[in-house]
């Protein structure tokens, strides 16, 4: 079968009902946990965000078509259990998937990529999987604070609700990826963001080694990185 027939793509990912209850259910438990919110906002987010560092950087629309899908499925296994969720998100999308018409080995690319975004236990082990990394690590925005009470927020609460804008910039000419992150520093300081992300950010300087490029973090105009 030639890659063109395949009818299996970004569009119809978005619009599976098992993904979507699995993303919610997953959202739902995690608000109960006390975890900012990941629902299909945040997959959606991460899914556009993937994509656009691939085209931006000159890949072809499958590997781009395959970072979308990896982005918007990466987080089902929260709605198992968030420990371990990386790899059991693996493994649920592998079933999903292996009932479409995708080829089995897009399949395992999208599962790896999903297998390995967890600071914890992953790291780049290709472009789909380093786009993924670099687009979820990055989202850090206000409206993903799901507690209604701020003088009950925990750091990570503290750092999503202070981030007053931010911004993944691709330079392929200079092969340099960044994020340009402005903090409300009476509610978070720079220093909070860096001490509480840092593995985050190192997951993101490897993730653009791994596309050819350097990371950069600029916090409130200064260089962190």
């Amino acid at each position: 079968m030639n890659t063109m027939e395949y009818r299996t793509n970004f569009k119809q990912i978005r619009k599976n009902e098992e993904i979507n209850l699995l993303i919610e259910k997953g959202n739902d438990i995690l608000n109960v946990l006390g975890y900012t919110e990941h629902s299909k906002k945040h997959a959606a987010k991460v899914a556009e965000t993937a994509g656009r560092i691939l085209k931006e950087l000159g890949y072809g629309k499958r590997k781009i078509e395959l970072a979308m899908t990896a982005g918007y499925m990466h987080d089902i296994g929260n709605s198992i259990n968030r420990s371990d969720h990386a790899h059991s998100g693996a493994i649920l999308a592998y079933q999903i998937l292996r009932e479409t018409d995708m080829p089995l080995k897009d399949i395992l690319t999208v599962t790896a990529a999903i297998g390995h975004h967890d600071e914890e236990t992953g790291t780049a082990v290709d472009e789909v999987s380093a786009a993924l990394i670099l687009a979820d690590k990055t989202d850090v925005r206000r409206n993903r604070v799901q507690n209604p009470v701020p003088s009950s927020f925990d750091i990570h609460d503290r750092v999503n609700y202070a981030a007053l804008s931010s911004k993944l910039i691709i330079h392929k000419e200079k092969c340099m990826i960044q994020m340009d992150l402005e903090l409300d520093d009476s509610i978070c300081t720079v220093m909070d963001y860096f001490e509480i992300f840092l593995n985050r950010m190192i997951m993101c300087r490897r993730a653009a080694e791994c596309l050819g490029c350097k990371f950069k973090l600029v916090a409130n105009g200064n260089k962190l990185c």
